[in-house]
């Protein structure tokens, strides 16, 4: 329903999706992947449907992803339990999606990770 939604949306006007999605879409985007792979956030379905909304052709764009394909250890989110944030084992729950036609006016995505108050950070991306 939401990517029935959000692709309505689309069709009048680019769209900036953003908030804590909570999945960590990829192996690349949480701390230990093997070990939570049947942890909430991080599910095979729960990967799988987020990718299939971001398919090739799909009209978005995860934009973090789309500056930093490869880069590894950026987390939006930290348990309190264990100092997580101090070791960053962490999670990238946190996103900027945007349609495919408006990722040229983005200039850059990242994390304010130093920012304390939650146990997660501000995403930030810088437009055009």
């Amino acid at each position: 329903a939401m990517w029935n939604f959000l692709r309505g949306l689309d069709s009048a006007k680019p769209i900036i999706w953003c908030g804590d999605l909570n999945v960590a879409h990829k192996p690349i985007d949480l701390r230990n992947p093997t070990t939570n792979k049947k942890t909430a956030g991080f599910s095979i379905e729960e990967r799988q449907s987020f990718s299939s909304f971001l398919k090739s052709g799909s009209g978005f764009v995860d934009v973090f992803r789309n500056f930093f394909p490869k880069k590894k250890g950026v987390y939006t989110f930290w348990s309190f339990m264990s100092n997580a944030r101090a070791s960053n084992t962490g999670w990238r729950l946190d996103y900027f999606v945007v349609s495919k036609r408006f990722a040229s006016h983005v200039l850059n995505c990242f994390p304010r990770r130093y920012v304390m108050g939650s146990d997660h950070c501000p995403l930030v991306i810088l437009l055009d």
